[in-house]
């Protein structure tokens, strides 16, 4: 599914935003991102579903290569607990709720938000190393979109697995969770993935994102 590609591609980001990098690594610690093979290997025997999303989903499907800040994975929300049971004894697993922080296990055993964040590091002295957007689950254990309205559907639905059987959100699914947020380093993901979208893929992401936000420059090129 993926084009091969020796190419990099820097992240470029505004002032402002390497401002508030700087800001939120003062509030909540560094971080030293899992690679995906780690991820793969701490995650290997976990029995629920997982993919990736994010900007490693989209150089996984286009095979264009660029600098990455972090990788992130998805999980259901329904399957938090045994989540937390499968990484205990090796990474505390921490919920952040709209930067509102708690660990999970104990007095907190599940999520205060099935559209938050999980956030894993070792102890109270080491860098944070994954973040993992939750999914909310709809009727039936289906996965829900948190971002297009009506969007529901099986995990096998709206990702694909490549040949290491790591699965990966769609991109077109990602390039709108993207848009949502205008920011000036997704732009190389939107052009590396715009030529292996069919027809139906840019239909649907037309419509999502004049929904969700309606003078994006992207839609000129959908």
């Amino acid at each position: 599914m993926s084009v091969p590609s020796s190419e990099r591609v820097p992240i470029t980001r505004p002032v402002a935003d390497r401002a508030a990098q700087v800001e939120f690594r003062d509030l909540y610690g560094f971080w030293n991102p899992l690679s995906l093979s780690d991820v793969a290997a701490e995650l290997g025997a976990f029995d629920r579903p997982w993919w990736v999303v994010g900007g490693w989903a989209i150089e996984a499907v286009t095979g264009v290569h660029r600098e990455h800040e972090d990788l992130d994975v998805s999980i259901l929300s329904s399957d938090v607990p045994a989540f937390v049971d499968h990484l205990r004894g090796r990474w505390h697993v921490w919920n952040n709720v709209g930067g509102v922080l708690h660990p999970l296990g104990g007095r907190w055993p599940d999520v205060d938000d099935p559209a938050s964040q999980l956030w894993l590091r070792r102890n109270a002295s080491s860098p944070w190393v994954l973040d993992v957007p939750l999914t909310p689950v709809g009727h039936g254990g289906l996965w829900v979109d948190k971002y297009v309205d009506g969007h529901v559907a099986p995990v096998e639905a709206v990702t694909w697995v490549d040949e290491n059987r790591v699965r990966y959100l769609l991109p077109e699914i990602v390039l709108v969770a993207k848009a949502r947020l205008r920011r000036t380093k997704d732009d190389p993901d939107f052009d590396a993935a715009l030529p292996i979208l069919d027809q139906q893929a840019r239909a649907w992401m037309r419509a999502a994102i004049t929904a969700l936000v309606p003078d994006h420059p992207w839609l000129r090129r959908l």
